[in-house]
């Protein structure tokens, strides 16, 4: 529990406090609950972790709920915390109740063995003061069905049935998402909960199992959107297996001519849709990159450690980390471990870069553009290791 000079204190809630939370959530979002008295109880089966800030005379003043998951980061599995649901009663705010959270939150993610924090933010600003900052985790292209006639499907498609089996379907995922930073390790659970439950019909949602000669080859899942004058097919999850994968998305998409007026394809960033496509008209093509997801750094030294180094190769890292201590200070990275040392550094980086040049979500030469980056030496080697990587962000918590 922390004190800070306003009195406020910050801790984990118990099963009790949940709802109380929850009502905080209800105020800050603008939610309606219809239903207090079924919200209570399932408040009190809430499994994620609950935190809470309080003022001297005992209020609960705001909640973070922090997720646990695990995610791929430069070939490894690292434990990645999910945070969300950050809210403040309107009469608390800008009082620091936030910060008091996170001021408690973070070190017991680390003492967990927690390497990442990452969310979505409503604001840039606000959470970099906590030391997040944004990687660009995906395009969403956006084009009429024509755009894609020069492509074929001659496989098969199976739509898949409430309470069919999605081995398959995580199969083709796990397969997918090995080559991207931050794509989230999926359980059979979680992906059935936040992608295959609901009333499908009656929400107009789709899945769709894509094999060539039999195997499988890909998945596409989207949301049918009612809109004037045309609909729009809105793709919410895809995973594909190599060259034939992708052409088989493309080419199933394809048949939706006359059924829809625009397609919504988000792609991993690290593909170029511009830069591949054979398209009759690619000016139809229109391009947005979202910025809605942030990285943090909790454990330094274990996140330097997944960075691929050159045989032979080392370099040094000051790094500055106002939240947590134990990430700031020099570290020297060599043969796959991290230590402090009393070396000169090679470059100097504030905990909010670090995440993003770990992540791939910039360059080193990117990176120089912002006032917290230096490079002193040993370019060659820093050039080499931070590099912009594939990124896939398709989980929401």
């Amino acid at each position: 529990m922390i004190y800070g000079t306003d009195g406020i204190t910050a801790r984990r809630l118990t099963a009790e406090e949940h709802f109380e939370a929850d009502i905080i959530s209800h105020i800050a979002f603008h939610m309606r609950m219809e239903d207090p008295e079924k919200v209570r109880a399932e408040s009190v089966r809430m499994t994620a972790e609950d935190w809470g800030a309080f003022g001297p005379e005992g209020k609960m003043m705001a909640r973070i709920i922090r997720h646990r998951f695990e995610c791929r980061m430069n070939g490894r599995v690292i434990r990645n915390g999910g945070i969300g649901a950050v809210s403040t009663l309107p009469e608390y705010r800008n009082t620091g109740a936030i910060r008091a959270i996170f001021s408690e939150l973070l070190p017991a993610a680390r003492r967990d063995g927690e390497v990442i924090s990452t969310l979505y933010p409503f604001s840039h600003a606000f959470y970099r003061k906590f030391g997040y900052e944004t990687v660009c985790p995906k395009a969403v292209y956006e084009f009429a069905p024509g755009a894609l006639k020069e492509y074929r499907f001659d496989g098969t498609a199976e739509q898949w049935k409430p309470g069919e089996d999605l081995g398959v379907w995580l199969d083709l995922y796990h397969a997918f998402a090995a080559g991207y930073n931050l794509s989230i390790q999926r359980s059979a659970e979680s992906f059935r909960k936040a992608h295959f439950e609901g009333l499908y019909y009656r929400d107009r949602k789709f899945a769709y199992l894509l094999r060539n000669g039999g195997e499988p080859a890909a998945y596409v899942i989207f949301q049918d959107i009612r809109h004037d004058p045309a609909a729009i097919l809105k793709v919410e999850d895809l995973a594909w297996k190599g060259v034939v994968g992708l052409r088989a998305v493309l080419g199933f998409l394809s048949r939706f001519s006359a059924d829809y007026g625009t397609i919504q394809l988000p792609l991993p960033n690290g593909l170029e849709l511009y830069s591949l496509i054979h398209s009759p008209d690619a000016y139809g093509i229109s391009k947005r990159t979202e910025q809605g997801y942030m990285i943090r750094v909790v454990n330094a030294q274990k996140l330097l450690e997944t960075l691929p180094l050159p045989g032979g190769a080392s370099f040094s890292i000051r790094i500055t980390d106002e939240l947590l201590p134990e990430n700031d200070g020099v570290w020297t990275v060599e043969n796959g471990a991290a230590a402090r040392t009393e070396n000169q550094p090679d470059l100097a980086v504030n905990i909010r870069t670090l995440g993003q040049l770990a992540a791939g979500g910039i360059s080193l030469a990117e990176a120089e553009y912002k006032e917290d980056v230096t490079v002193y030496g040993n370019r060659e080697i820093l050039e080499r290791v931070f590099t912009r990587r594939p990124i896939l962000v398709q989980d929401q918590f």
